[in-house]
Parts: C-alpha cells; structure tokens; sequence
C-alpha cells in the first residue's frame, strides 16, 4: 500500500508505539486520527506530531464504549472523506497470578483488548468494504505465541485477537474482499513503557530479547505490515522460533522448553505500573 494522502486511525495514539506509528505515518505522507482516552497525553502528541504542518488530530474515545466508537468511526470516514487503514493498538494488562486479582480486574483487560479491538473494526469494517480496500492493523503481542505466567488473562486476549485477526482474513476474502486486508503484529516486551524491567531471563533473553523501543514496532507496523502487506510480523524476528517449536514438539516438550528458557519468569523483574498501555 502507497501511503501518501491515505488516512489512518490508530487507537491508543497519545503515547508509546501509537504514538511512534503515527510519527512513521506522517512521514510517509498519510493523515493521521488518533484516538485515547487521555485529554492531555492526546493534546502533547497533536502538538508534536502536528508541528510541521501534518494532517493530525485527536479525539477522546473510549474504545470499550460500542456507542461511542461508532459515532467517533462515523465522524472520521465523514470528516476526512474516508479512512484506509485502522489499527486497533490501544490495550490494557494487569499483572499477578489469576486469583490474585477480582474478575472486575481482568474484565477489564478482556474489554480493552480484544471486544474494542471487535467494535472498533465492526465500525470501520463496512466502510472498507463499500470502498473495496484498507488495511485493520491488530496489535497483539509475543504472549500470543507462548503463554505467560503473571499474564494469564492479557495472553488469553492477545493471542484471541491474533485469531480474530486470521478468521477475519478469511471471512473477508469469502465475502470477495480481497483488497481488504488484515495483520496482526506480536511484539516482545519493549524496555522503557509500562512493561519496563520485564525480560526473558538467562538464555531466553538472547534468544527472544527485549525490544528497544516503540518505534521498533511502529517500524513493524508501517514497513512491515502496511507497505510490504505482512500479516504477522514478530519482534524480535526471533520470536518465529517459538511457532517452529511449538509446530514440531509435543506440548508437554514445548512447555518444557519455555521453562528451560526461563519464559515463565519473564515477569519477575517488572516495575511498571499496570493499567492501560500503548
């Protein structure tokens, strides 16, 4: 996809890797809406982003609210003509073991990461359909690919909407959409961010390190899936070891495996704060 004079919503957009897909994005000559629920957070990334003239603004959307993120897609496609891509970014995570924590607790991860991701894409969905092109961008994560301990509910919801990414492809292109498109992206813990000090110990952590920054996977995100049309891009890229494992082991040496490489503690030395993230 050309991304000169195209449109794209990016959820989630004040801060981290939306913010830093939409500083890739503008580059590239594509207007950018953000959309978050934090007023001042979205009104700092406007004024940066939009500083040299970009076509940028935000909106205050909360993406757990159906209603609301229908009459904000709405707004958008009327507003700016149309919209071409989408990308569902904005998440949430609670960390602790399952019965640490009340339900409300990982409701709310439930409803951040994977039914915004549902509603946000049933808005825009016609609208792409009816124009016959577009691109849902999903961001999932490296928990999508091997379960995490201390993560079990953000897990369960990442790697929901990696299959909801891949059932869409396919729902799509029996609709006769086929220049509908759909990726998701899986990213490890990035360093700095609400998932700072959270690494793959040991070996593991050369294996399957850390990323350095959001832009890494802003990078992932407009080079990889947008322009060259990937559909799972991983980062790091050695995160594909993990499928080939879990392809060719047995699941009791697969999860033997991820133990040896110490994937089980990658949340010990976590210092953030939890909550909602990029």
């Amino acid at each position: 996809m050309k991304l000169s004079e195209k449109v794209a919503v990016v959820t989630g957009g004040a801060g981290g890797i939306g913010r830093a897909t939409a500083a890739r994005l503008i580059a590239k000559g594509c207007s950018v809406e953000l959309w978050d629920r934090d007023r001042s957070l979205l009104d700092d990334a406007i004024a940066a982003l939009a500083a040299d003239g970009a076509r940028c603004r935000g909106r205050v959307v909360d993406v757990t609210d159906s209603d609301a993120v229908a009459l904000a897609a709405a707004d958008a496609i009327v507003s700016w003509g149309s919209v071409d891509i989408v990308i569902n970014n904005a998440g949430h995570f609670a960390t602790g073991a399952l019965l640490d924590q009340p339900v409300d607790t990982w409701k709310t991860t439930i409803d951040v990461n994977l039914t915004a991701v549902v509603a946000v894409t049933h808005a825009f969905l016609p609208h792409l359909y009816d124009r016959g092109d577009g691109h849902v961008v999903n961001i999932s994560s490296a928990s999508s690919l091997v379960g995490v301990s201390g993560l079990a509910v953000y897990s369960a919801t990442k790697w929901a909407v990696w299959g909801l990414t891949e059932a869409l492809r396919h729902e799509s292109l029996n609709l006769g959409h086929r220049a509908v498109r759909f990726s998701s992206v899986h990213p490890n813990y990035i360093a700095t961010g609400m998932f700072e000090g959270a690494r793959v110990p040991g070996l593991g952590g050369l294996v399957f390190p850390r990323l350095s920054s959001h832009d890494v996977v802003a990078k992932a995100i407009v080079e990889g899936t947008l322009i060259r049309g990937r559909r799972t891009p991983k980062r790091p890229r050695s995160l594909r070891l993990a499928l080939l494992l879990r392809g060719v082991l047995p699941d009791a040496w697969f999860s033997a495996v991820a133990r040896w490489l110490g994937v089980h503690a990658s949340m010990n030395g976590w210092r953030g704060a939890g909550g909602s993230h990029e």
